[in-house]
Order: structure tokens, then C-alpha cells, then sequence
């Protein structure tokens, strides 16, 4: 928040208090924004009647026979990633609450636990084109020009093969888990887990409270099927209302409440009170969130990605576009948080220069998408990593900060990738 009041000093000093409650008001009020709050809510609600019926621990159970050591354990959490690849808050918030407590078992940081389901998240996303990535990504290219009228999702396939980030972060995974040692403040995390058996990072202690608040007098009677039944509900149900995540919440909660009460899980009082709490359980995450909204709505209206561009584009030549979009517009949205928001503004700049360079389209899309990924995966406030966080029991910062390296490296690697691709 401190950030977005310097950037309203900056566009109005006379009138900056009045233009950041403006702003909030905006943010606050606005439809995408409404959206993530009640999913990141309602989820919080799913996961509160898991862990209170005793869902989440069966699961916990059943996981643990079959999960002898730790990198099975965390290749676990990598396949629920890629299985769960519908929505990639579906895949953080779900895969990190039912996966704390096997990982525990085998002292695994949570900052590592974070790492590997926030590598599956929106990369995973972003390769599946049966996704709300692909659903959004498709539709802005045929408003753009990019793809023909019907055609984006097509492009958006077309492009797969040359999304190298998402590509790299997903295989670095087991690579980091089975041959590639820990290094960075990783290395710290997971040395202190393993020496100590302090698997949460100090100061995230609250967190966790939060979980075991939820789990306290948990009833003994959940079942694997009583949490597979509602993961698969929320996976079908969002593919089904044309991958709309707040509908398939919707049904699935309803769906829990019948079931729950019905079977004899949880009282009809209980219910209601976890859903609640579950609710409540989500409010750190959110106002982080709302934070990272308003100080993206600023950098809209300072013309930062515009300017970023622009200021590039006498450098730019057809065989450096991919490679210039994907590290200019990385870093704009590592910045600002925004991967999604930024590139509505900046694709209608990248498809004209794109066409005047006479450029590999299929190529700058991807780089694009790419860059969306990083943005994503690396920034230290966005969704992504926020809610990742808040599933895996760790503060956005802890994860973000031991992530980096990982996800420079594979940004790095992705680079060269568009570097040596754009002059083949």
C-alpha cells in the first residue's frame, strides 16, 4: 500500500489521499476483484469442512501408505498439481492443505511444499488449454487480432510448445527433488527442517494456527472418498460452467453441506460455523491481495507496462521480439503482480509490433504467455504466491524468497531459450 500511495504522489501530489481511497474504492468495487474474493473465501469454507469431518486427515492417511519417503512425498504433491490443472487457485489452495501433514511426516519445509505446488499451479495451467488460462488467453487474442474469430484457443495450442518458462518450471521440479541438490535460502529452509523438525518457517506460526484452529475436535469419520468426492466436484463442475472456479465452488460447497449433514459428517450447526471460519480463515490472504490490486491499479494508471515498451521498441527488431518481450514483460509483471491485468493493456503493442517486424507470431505469443507465467510464479505479491502460502502454511515472503532463485534460474533458461529460437 505504501507503494501505491508514492505512485499517487507521483500522478497527483496535490490530491494523493483522496486519489488512493479513490483507487481502493475502485478496486474494491471492481467485478475480477469481487470474483477472487469469493473464491479464495468459499474455498477457504471447502477446506474448513474437509479438515472439520475429517476428510483431509483420511486422505492424509491413505497418502501416508503409500509415501515411504520424501521425494515420494513431494512427487505427490507434483502429480495432485498436474491432475488438478482446471484453475490454478483449485490447484494451490486444494494440493496445499491436504498435503501439509504427509510432507511433515518426512521434515519437508514448508517453503519447499510451497515451491513444487506453486510449480504446478499456473504453469501447469498455463500448458493445459482446457484451463481458465486458456479460456482468458484465447479470448484476447481474437479481440486483438491475433487469432481469427474462434480461433484463439487454437492459437493458444499452436503456442504450447514455445511457453519455455512454464516448460522449465514444472520439469526443474523433480529434477530439485530426486538429483539437483537445495541451494539459496532453500537449502537454509530445508536444513532447518530436517536438523530440527521445524517444518514451519518461524513467524509463520499464525498460519498454521489458523488450520489447526479449523481442525480442533475434528470428527473421525471422514473418508478418502469423502475428500476425493469434492475435489473431483470442483474440477468437473468448473469445466462445466465453461471454467468458471466460482461456480464450481458453488455447486461442490452446496453439494458438502447436503452430504456432509445427510451422512452424518457434521452437524447442520457445524457445518455452518466451518464455513464461516473458513471464510474467515482467508482474510490475511485477502487483504495481501486487495493491497497487490491497488498498487497494480497505480502502475495502470502511471502507463508503466506502456512505457516499459515503447521505450524498447526502437531496439527491437523480428528476431529479438520474443526474447525482449519475455524479459521486459517478465519484469513488469514480477513488479507489478499483475499477470493477467498487464498483458490486456500490452498485447495490443506487442501484435503491432509483432506484424510490422514481420515476427513468428506463434513465437511472441508464447514468449507472452511465458512472461505471464513468470510474473506469476516469481512475484512476491501475487495471487499465486499468496494463496500458495497461505495453503502450504508459510508467509507469502518466506515463499516468494526461497522460491526466487529457482525461478530465475528457470527464467534465465527460458531466455536463452527465445534468444537462440528467435534467430533460427
Amino acid at each position: 500500500m505504501f507503494g501505491a500511495f508514492v505512485g499517487t504522489l507521483m500522478i497527483d501530489p496535490g490530491n494523493a489521499l483522496s486519489s488512493i481511497t479513490e483507487t481502493l474504492m475502485t478496486v474494491m468495487t471492481d467485478e475480477d476483484v469481487a470474483w477472487v474474493i469469493m473464491v479464495c473465501g468459499l474455498m477457504g469454507s471447502i477446506i474448513a469442512l474437509l479438515l472439520k469431518s475429517g476428510s483431509s486427515r483420511a486422505f492424509a492417511s491413505s497418502m501416508m501408505r503409500f509415501t515411504t519417503s520424501k521425494p515420494r512425498a513431494l512427487m505427490g504433491c507434483w502429480f495432485m498439481g498436474i491432475i488438478l490443472f482446471v484453475d490454478d487457485y483449485l490447484n494451490s489452495l486444494a494440493v496445499g492443505t491436504s498435503m501439509r501433514q504427509v510432507t511433515d511426516r518426512f521434515k519437508t519445509s514448508r517453503e519447499m511444499l510451497a515451491y513444487v505446488i506453486d510449480s504446478t499451479a499456473a504453469p501447469i495451467s498455463v500448458l493445459i488449454p482446457i484451463s481458465t488460462w486458456a479460456v482468458f488467453f484465447g479470448a484476447l487474442m481474437e479481440k486483438n487480432g491475433v487469432a481469427e474469430t474462434g480461433q484463439g484457443v487454437f492459437t493458444y495450442i499452436k503456442a504450447i510448445p514455445f511457453m519455455f518458462y512454464p516448460w522449465v518450471a514444472v520439469i526443474m521440479v523433480p529434477l530439485f527433488i530426486w538429483i539437483i541438490p537445495s541451494f539459496g535460502p532453500m537449502k537454509k529452509a530445508e536444513q532447518r527442517a530436517e536438523k530440527t523438525g521445524q517444518c514451519i518457517p518461524p513467524g509463520a506460526e499464525h498460519i498454521d494456527q489458523e488450520i489447526g484452529h479449523l481442525e480442533d475436535g475434528a470428527r473421525t469419520n471422514g473418508t478418502l472418498w469423502t475428500f476425493l468426492l469434492p475435489m473431483a466436484s470442483l474440477a468437473f463442475f468448473t469445466w462445466w460452467f465453461d471454467f468458471d472456479f466460482l461456480m464450481g465452488i458453488f455447486v461442490t460447497l452446496g453439494g458438502m453441506i447436503v452430504g456432509f449433514i445427510g451422512l452424518k459428517k457434521l452437524s447442520a450447526k457445524q457445518t455452518f460455523d466451518n464455513i464461516l471460519s473458513g471464510f474467515k480463515s482467508m482474510l490475511d490472504a485477502l487483504a495481501v491481495l486487495v493491497a497487490a490490486f491497488v498498487f497494480n491499479e497505480v502502475n495502470t494508471a502511471l502507463g508503466l507496462a506502456d512505457y516499459v515498451i515503447l521505450t524498447a521498441q526502437p531496439l527491437i527488431s523480428a528476431e529479438m521480439l520474443p526474447f525482449i518481450i519475455f524479459t521486459i514483460m517478465g519484469f513488469v509483471s514480477f513488479a507489478t503482480g499483475s499477470n493477467w491485468g498487464v498483458f490486456v493493456i500490452i498485447l495490443p503493442i506487442v501484435t503491432v509490433l509483432g506484424h510490422n517486424l514481420d515476427a513468428n507470431m506463434t513465437l511472441v505469443v508464447g514468449a507472452t504467455l511465458s512472461a505471464s507465467t513468470f510474473g506469476s510464479h516469481a512475484c512476491f505479491y501475487s495471487d499465486a504466491t499468496v494463496l500458495t502460502a497461505q495453503a502450504s502454511g508459510c508467509t507469502p515472503f518466506q515463499h516468494a524468497f526461497t522460491q526466487l532463485p529457482y525461478a530465475a534460474l528457470a527464467g534465465c533458461i527460458a531466455a536463452a531459450g527465445y534468444l537462440v529460437l528467435g534467430h533460427m
